[in-house]
């Protein structure tokens, strides 16, 4: 049987119709490839760089920074931080819950940061331990990632807060040490530019690794022990003194070097307080009136007049002194004392009397040359310069107030460097926070037997008949003075106080200065030679013998008044 074969003939016009549907196929595939390639090549580039690329931060290790020993004050440990790419990310409801599990975070936070498109790195949590970082990898969950960085730690904690600062969760410096030495610590990151699949294996690197430039450590000049010592001896008399606060300054008297700068109240910076105020290092940034610890400042000043020397009488009775409508007061009638006197016996009358028998420029011009009105140049965040009214607007009443502390703000630090005077046969030295080689060259501001003479006055001060026989330190003679002042408020002076010693041992050859300031005691003493002698005594004896300076006294030399004598009283 034979097969008929037929032959289906397309009309001409389909045949043409076909072609030229064919050929506008393969001229829109061609325009398509043409517009990608060409127009928007750049925009499908970076999508698929998004997609496939990435580029990870290498993280410098920040400096460490140590006491002047090479005890540690911050460190950074190695941590894990985990993270997402939302675009990569494949996770179930039972994943996002072990995640929320592990991380101890909400399940509905996390589901929320896998839902954003929009971008391709958030994290989950931050600086946790390799070992729970591990733990989460090892759920092998799509999307989930990994990254090395450093978490801050402060060994001493609070007793070294205010010095060392702390740093926020991207390791930049926000308070003290770590704020002011920052380019100093951090360094330089690197990076590395690679290929990762979805599973996030790197494949390959586009780029030579820019390795990261590690931080510099940093050296200062504390003393991590007498750090320690200071703390504790000021957190106890503001604990027993019912405080508001306290600051305490140890210094090397012959270098400037701070050894030792304690603040209360305090916080920990491994786990910083938001109340600003425990953040404040109050020894450099917070002001007061210094009260009766200027008037060997006062009394200086005169002496190098030629006018007046340890043995000159002032006239203080009845123990008050008049001027203009104003009157200055003694805690109690003196009668006539030796300028020697005024200084053992605080007396506010025998300090104005002296000031006012004096050029106010020539005044002014003492008083900033020790250092006050301007900033120590200590290099630290917030260093208040303090408040010295320049003479041209001075009353006399002004004069006579400044001679004893009154009418100028100072700082604890300002107040102890400008005591260096009287350490150094009149040398002012500077004050570092960063541990010294050699001594720095200082400014001679009064001739050395005017500061031998006045150093041998504040060696009255406390012995008895002295407002602080409580500063007396076994085995070493002291030389020092106490400050009691009110302190100033919204229209006029308060019913509290500070309480302030500065003094210096061993007195006949002084390696160190203590200043202590105790902020509104409120447990019936208020006094300079009470509240604030005690804590210079305890950290002064403790710190000389840790030191081994030589005693230049015996061990007995501690005398203390009866018990039944009323104490002597400086005027406020």
């Amino acid at each position: 049987m034979a097969v008929v074969q037929q032959t289906i003939k397309l009309p001409q016009w389909r045949r043409r119709l076909l072609l030229v549907l064919i050929l506008l196929g393969f001229a829109a595939l061609i325009g398509r490839a043409v517009f990608l390639q060409g127009m928007r090549h750049t925009f499908l580039q970076k999508q698929g760089d998004a997609r496939t690329t990435r580029s990870m931060t290498l993280y410098a290790h920040r400096g460490m920074i140590t006491d002047r020993n090479g005890e540690p004050l911050a460190i950074s440990s190695p941590v894990e931080s985990i993270w997402v790419n939302p675009a990569d990310a494949v996770v179930s409801k039972e994943q996002v819950e072990k995640l929320a599990q592990l991380l101890e975070l909400k399940a509905p936070d996390i589901s929320a940061k896998l839902a954003d498109q929009n971008r391709d790195f958030i994290y989950l949590k931050r600086r946790i331990s390799p070992e729970l970082a591990n733990h989460v990898m090892a759920q092998h969950i799509p999307g989930v990632y990994m990254q090395r960085e450093y978490k801050r730690f402060y060994p001493a904690g609070e007793v070294t807060a205010h010095l060392v600062g702390y740093t926020g969760s991207d390791e930049k410096g926000l308070e003290g040490f770590e704020l002011q030495y920052q380019p100093w610590l951090s360094g330089k990151p690197g990076s590395r530019h690679v290929i990762k699949d979805r599973q996030g294996h790197i494949v390959d690197d586009l780029e030579a690794v820019k390795l990261p430039q590690d931080g510099r450590d940093l050296v200062v000049s504390i003393d991590r022990k007498v750090q320690y010592l200071a703390y504790r001896e000021l957190a106890k008399a503001v604990e027993e003194n019912k405080a508001k606060a306290g600051a305490a300054v140890v210094l090397n008297a012959k270098t400037g070097e701070i050894l030792a700068m304690v603040n209360l109240p305090a916080y920990n910076p491994n786990n910083p307080s938001k109340d600003v105020a425990k953040s404040r290092n109050r020894a450099i940034v917070d002001l007061f009136e210094p009260g009766s610890t200027m008037k060997p400042m006062t009394i200086a000043a005169a002496m190098e007049t030629g006018k007046y020397n340890a043995d000159t009488k002032i006239d203080t009775a009845p123990g008050t002194y008049k001027i203009g409508t104003a009157t200055v007061h003694d805690s109690h009638p003196n009668g006539t004392l030796t300028v020697a006197q005024v200084i053992q016996k605080s007396s506010n009358v025998g300090s104005a009397k002296i000031a006012l028998s004096l050029e106010p420029q020539y005044m002014w011009g003492i008083f900033n040359q020790l250092g006050f009105g301007t900033i120590t140049h200590v290099n630290f965040p917030g260093e208040a310069a303090g408040k010295l009214r320049n003479y041209k607007t001075w009353h006399p009443i002004e004069q006579a107030t400044i001679s004893y502390g009154n009418g100028i703000s100072v700082t604890l630090l300002q107040l102890a460097r400008a005591y260096t005077v009287f350490a150094n046969e009149g040398e002012l030295r500077p004050v570092t926070l960063l541990k010294s080689k050699e001594p720095a060259v200082g400014q001679q501001v009064f001739s050395a037997a005017t500061a031998l003479s006045v150093r041998d006055m504040l060696e009255t001060v406390v012995q008895a008949g002295g407002t602080a026989p409580k500063a007396q330190v076994m085995g070493y003679r002291v030389a020092g003075k106490t400050g009691t002042a009110h302190k100033p408020g919204i229209g006029g002076y308060q019913d509290k106080y500070i309480a302030s010693f500065v003094g210096m041992a061993p007195a006949s050859n002084p390696k160190l200065i203590v200043a202590v300031m105790i902020d509104e005691p409120s447990n019936g003493q208020y006094y300079g030679g009470i509240v604030a002698a005690p804590v210079f005594s305890a950290v002064m004896g403790a710190t000389l013998r840790m030191m081994g300076v030589p005693q230049d006294a015996p061990n007995n030399n501690v005398i203390l008044p009866p018990v039944d004598l009323p104490d002597v009283k400086e005027a406020t």
